[in-house]
């Protein structure tokens, strides 16, 4: 009859036997590693919601301020239009005047 001892000598046996260890083990740790981890997903959670409100503001103040840098070129632009249609007018009319 072979002894228990020399039964693991066997790496067959040696390594079934770990693997089964390790999996009763796994299987014992996982509840209490959800138990421990849980109130600091909670926190990773919220502060990623925090964070994503935080960004969410960030940018639509950065569009407003875009919408206000557009509106003021395009203000700009119309002026400058005004302004150049005003300057041909008046050498137009001082080429009509120069003419007659």
């Amino acid at each position: 009859m072979p002894n228990f001892q020399d039964l693991f000598k066997n790496d067959i046996v040696r390594g079934t036997a770990l693997g089964v260890s390790a999996a009763l083990v796994a299987f014992a740790a996982i509840p209490l590693i959800i138990t421990a981890t849980r109130p600091l997903a909670r926190v990773a959670l919220k502060t990623s919601l925090l964070a994503l409100e935080k960004g969410r503001e960030a940018i639509s103040e950065a569009g407003e301020h875009l919408e206000d840098l557009v509106a003021e070129v395009k203000a700009e632009m119309v002026a400058d239009r005004e302004g150049f249609a005003t300057t041909v007018a008046e050498a137009v009319e001082e080429n009509s005047d120069s003419v007659e």
